[in-house]
């Protein structure tokens, strides 16, 4: 399975970005699906969530009220709608796959996917 994560780029603070992810032949409905963040210098993070076939989501404190993250079932892509962004959430963002949403939070995943860099700056 290779996850292909995309959408990241420069923005300036309090700007937006939407990153996806796909997977080809991978239907994302089945599994728990998330996104994490790496920022230089600093150890990956969880950053958010999606259950397996539903809707219910899940946020680091640190991004709660302003990331958004959702599927899209019938073009087979998850999301992360970035709204409000700081300097601070400037990384690399991963997508990742696991058939259990906790292994998602706790960063052992079963997939990963290449990470897409977003930049907070002015």
């Amino acid at each position: 399975v290779q996850l292909q994560a995309s959408g990241g780029g420069l923005v300036q603070p309090g700007g937006s970005l939407r990153l996806s992810c796909t997977a080809p032949g991978f239907t994302l409905e089945d599994w728990a699906m998330g996104w994490s963040r790496q920022a230089p210098g600093k150890e990956r993070e969880f950053v958010a969530v999606i259950k397996r076939g539903g809707g219910s989501t899940y946020y680091a404190d640190s991004v709660k009220g302003r990331f958004a993250i959702s599927r899209d079932v019938a073009k087979n892509m998850l999301y992360l709608q970035m709204d409000s962004l700081k300097p601070e959430d400037t990384a690399v963002y991963y997508c990742a796959a696991d058939l259990v949403l906790h292994n998602i939070v706790v960063m052992t995943p079963e997939y990963w996917g290449q990470g897409t860099l977003v930049t907070v700056s002015s």
